[in-house]
């Protein structure tokens, strides 16, 4: 594009001025439009290579496309009608020329290195595996949770119903058996079979029970240790091993042994031995 303008900017100033000069003199004066243009534009470029800018130079260098730009808009305002379109078309260029320099000098000084480069994109590929990892990971769990909670919902459904059946059973047995023992003649029938254990004594026949029916006997409370008594007992329990016992172990173990004493009575005897 910056060839370009030089060249309409070139042929414009000798078609103007080849008329009232020589054309080899308008060619020159073009020519010095276009060189200062491109030495000011060369300069600049080497300031941006070695990490340098000058503001003086890139106004020089503005002011020279400005110029070129003039010349153009001038020439297309002075053609011919028919010719006036086209030579606007193209008076833009010069300007135009300006500005991609001055976005390719923006792009250069944000390029990377083909090594930089080469790392963001492993560093993105890289990221990009551990997101798809991460959702695999996400959709296997989700599908493992949901197979372990429809299992259980379905076994535990299954034990609802193995529970209600059985409790339909049993309360249909249970009301038998009921209606059996208060039936008259059910009641007759069972005295005339059994044993009496006692003259004149019919025994009764009871209906059956869940669980034990031994009796527990109760649990034969010993004397009362005395206080010296205890503190003798607890003493020994405390040095039965190396390091001492703590008082959890001591009492624990005092109630294993069958001893029986109030926890408020033991810990005193614990405070008093230790």
């Amino acid at each position: 594009m910056t060839a370009v303008s030089m060249v309409l900017t070139l042929a414009v100033v000798v078609m103007w001025l080849g008329e009232a000069m020589p054309r080899s003199v308008a060619l020159v004066v073009g020519l010095g439009l276009d060189g200062g243009w491109l030495a000011t534009l060369a300069y600049e470029r080497r300031l941006a290579a070695q990490g340098d800018h000058s503001t003086p130079v890139t106004v020089v260098g503005w002011v020279f496309g400005a110029a070129a730009t003039g010349v153009l808009v001038t020439h297309a305002l002075m053609a011919e009608k028919d010719s006036v379109g086209a030579w606007l078309a193209v008076s833009w260029l010069p300007l135009a020329a300006k500005a991609l320099w001055l976005v390719h000098a923006l792009w250069e000084r944000t390029a990377l290195t083909p090594d930089a480069l080469d790392a963001i994109q492993g560093i993105q590929q890289e990221a990009r595996d551990e997101a798809a990892v991460a959702r695999a990971r996400l959709r296997s769990d989700a599908a493992t949770e949901e197979t372990r909670l429809t299992a259980v919902t379905q076994a535990g459904a299954r034990v609802a119903h193995v529970q209600a059946k059985t409790a339909e059973v049993l309360a249909e047995a249970w009301s038998t058996l009921e209606k059996a023992r208060q039936g008259e003649d059910t009641s007759r029938a069972l005295t005339s079979v059994t044993n009496r254990v006692t003259p004149d004594v019919t025994p009764r026949w009871e209906l059956p029970v869940w669980g034990p029916t031994e009796p527990v006997p109760a649990l034969e409370s010993g004397p009362a240790l005395t206080d010296e008594a205890l503190g003798v007992l607890v003493d020994e329990i405390r040095h039965s091993e190396v390091p001492t016992l703590s008082y959890r172990e001591m009492a624990a173990r005092f109630r294993t042994a069958g001893h029986s004493a109030s926890e408020v009575r033991l810990r005193a005897a614990w405070k008093r031995v230790a």
